[in-house]
């Protein structure tokens, strides 16, 4: 009986140890539940839909690809709101960063009499040293203010070139802003000229490097124009300005507009802003008399401050002329005179023969030899103009040949010596003066010229006066637009040494013989490469100790520099640096070698190649430094091959 009692409750007590057991996991699975559904609606809430919630007893894992690391974070604070932040179990990842892309690179040079600004953000490595480097040798001790940011990226194409051109358009220009990036380089100046403005410009242009957008904007004061002309022609060849000056943009454009209704191409030249304007009604006043020219069909009218001058067709109807002209009169601004010109035939000889019509003939050669004939009235006026002559074309370049004529009409000198002037305004020509009509023909290289020439014309003629000017311009006589670049400039002074090198005497540093001929050949080719930066460097063989061939190659160097500054070359440009053997362009085993070692060349200076040229050296003939051969001479001996580079050598020698 006891014995089945005892059955009867360990029976009930595994029963009831049962129904607990099974009562804790079913709760436990109901918190498991409840508390991942929780999670799930509360991560929805703030719309974090990617991750995923597993429980496994009181833990929570958390799973998924979270966009961003904050995201993450996100997802984990909510979670900790809902259940202890200790149960929960971190198993997300991030999707990973995509590259940083580059920033845009960009520079800002500001420079002024005050001093000069660096602002922008450029590449990493050495393009923080390089560009103070340049900006201090510019800024010539002026304030300088760095306001540079770098950052740690490949430099994008272009961005070398344009920096280069950027540095390079800074040290060009004292009055600037310059804007450099990878694919443009906006250059805006002032200039203290028109003249000078054509320099700089043509300049910058010869520097642009391909590919890379160059704008340029120099801009220059207005110059003051006395007399302020204005000449306008219409001849068989079409409708042209030898003269355009206006006082406004909005006036400028008025002429354009009047001169291209008579008959002006459209890609002809515009006209020049400047001071001096005789009346703020220069535009209409201009506009009203090219209208009349066309009407006439044809002649020239000149403006010279309020002297107006219309000089009509030789076969222009006399009815018609008288017509045009007192209409004119009428509609001129006040402050203006007309003095209009129905001119007889011209008939122009130009042979100055003493036989023929009152003549006076000038003709200046492309060679600048000048010949002087025809007639002017006495002595005195014969001798003021070969005096003249002499004075503007050279005192050895004028052949005289003129004959006596008392009976030329009254102002023949002045004729005689306007013509004068204006033919020395070209590279070459013929003025041809006659008593009712001055023509003057020929080339120039200064596009002013034509324009200088009408309003010497219209001054010193004389009101109601018939002229002609026929030049033209030729970019090949222009002195600023056929200057070399500098790379060409380069090449010439070492295609010069290539054809005879600068040799020394054994030990020596003195020039002599024909190394003097040499640099003068150099000296000559400098002149046209006015503010182009070069290196003269001088080289040795590997014979003799090596502090020795170094100190004699730079003295050498210096020498040279010495040899340019007596022949008048200015020399700001130039500087002067030994390299002893450190750049052999062959190898020194051999007497062929050494000789081509031994040598004087000259290096473009860039931003880019400031730095020393010994890992450029090649060997087995290779190219020098600057890019050109290496010079070859057929010398027989050491002495005429020139001296070996040290004493030691020298002696050996």
């Amino acid at each position: 009986m006891r014995k089945a009692s005892n059955m009867i409750a360990l029976s009930a007590i595994l029963l009831a140890a049962l129904l607990a057991g099974l009562s804790a996991v079913y709760a436990a699975n109901l918190i498991e539940r409840r508390s991942a559904t929780e999670i799930r609606h509360a991560l929805a809430a703030e719309g974090i839909t990617w991750a995923g919630v597993e429980t496994d007893g009181l833990q929570v894992r958390l799973y998924g690809t979270a966009p961003t690391e904050a995201i993450r974070f996100r997802a984990l604070t909510i979670t900790g709101t809902v259940v202890d932040a200790a149960r929960v179990i971190d198993q997300m990842n991030v999707t990973p960063a995509s590259p940083v892309a580059p920033p845009r690179f960009s520079l800002e040079l500001l420079r002024n009499n005050d001093g000069l600004s660096m602002i922008g953000l450029i590449p990493g490595g050495d393009q923080r040293e390089t560009i103070i480097k340049s900006v201090k040798k510019a800024a010539d001790g002026a304030r300088i203010t760095d306001m540079l940011d770098v950052a740690e990226f490949e430099r994008p194409e272009g961005w070398d070139a344009a920096l280069e051109f950027g540095l390079e358009a800074m040290r060009l220009l004292p009055r600037s802003k310059i804007s450099i990036s990878a694919d443009q380089v906006a250059v805006t100046a002032i200039s203290d000229s028109p003249a000078q403005k054509r320099k700089l410009e043509a300049a910058l242009a010869r520097e642009a490097p391909d590919g890379i957008a160059a704008h340029i904007d120099i801009s220059s004061p207005r110059p003051v124009i006395a007399p302020f002309t204005l000449r306008f022609v219409i001849g068989p060849d079409g409708a042209r300005f030898d003269a355009c000056s206006a006082h406004t943009a909005e006036g400028r454009e008025r002429i354009l507009a009047a001169a291209r209704a008579a008959g002006l191409p459209d890609d002809a030249g515009g006209c020049t802003l400047g001071l001096g304007v005789p009346s703020p009604n220069w535009a209409a006043a201009v506009e009203t008399g090219i209208a009349a020219l066309a009407r006439l069909g044809g002649g020239a009218l000149t403006f010279s401050d309020a002297d107006v001058t219309l000089v009509a067709l030789d076969d222009a109807p006399r009815s018609l002329f008288d017509t045009v002209t007192a209409e004119l009169e009428a509609d001129l601004p006040e402050v203006f005179s007309l003095h209009a010109v129905l001119p007889e035939p011209v008939k122009l000889d130009g042979s100055g023969d003493p036989k023929g019509p009152p003549e006076f003939v000038a003709t200046l050669s492309p060679e600048g030899q000048t010949q002087l004939r025809g007639r002017v009235t006495d002595e005195v006026m014969r001798t003021a103009a070969e005096s003249y002559a002499r004075s503007r074309f050279g005192l050895g370049n004028v052949y005289s040949a003129m004959n006596l004529d008392e009976t030329l009409p009254d102002g023949w000198p002045r004729r005689v010596l306007t013509g004068l002037e204006g033919l020395a305004e070209l590279s070459n020509g013929v003025v041809i003066v006659q008593p009712e009509f001055v023509a003057l023909r020929g080339a120039t290289g200064d596009p002013e010229a034509r324009a200088r020439i009408a309003r010497l014309f219209g001054e010193k003629l004389g009101e109601a006066q018939n002229f002609s000017i026929e030049v033209a311009y030729e970019e090949r006589l222009d002195p600023v637009a056929s200057m070399p670049t500098p790379q060409e400039c380069v090449d010439g002074i070492n295609a010069i040494l290539a054809e005879q090198k600068i040799t020394f005497a054994p030990g020596s540093v003195t020039l002599e013989g024909d190394a003097l001929k040499v640099v003068d050949r150099i000296a000559s080719a400098l002149r046209d490469c006015p503010g182009v930066r070069m290196e003269i460097g001088g080289h040795t063989d590997s014979q003799g100790r090596e502090v020795m061939n170094e100190q004699l190659s730079q003295q050498r160097a210096e020498a040279v520099l010495t040899a340019l500054i007596a022949r008048r070359i200015l020399t700001t440009d130039l500087t002067a640096r030994g390299y002893g053997e450190s750049v052999p362009i062959a190898e020194n085993d051999t007497e062929d070698g050494r000789e081509a070692n031994r040598r004087i060349e000259f290096r473009l200076i860039t931003p880019k190649t400031d730095a020393a040229p010994e890992e450029a050296a090649q060997t087995d003939g290779a190219e020098a430094p600057d890019g050109s051969q290496a010079p070859e001479t057929d010398a027989d001996t050491p002495e005429e091959a020139g001296a070996p580079e040290t004493e030691t050598a020298d002696e050996q020698d």
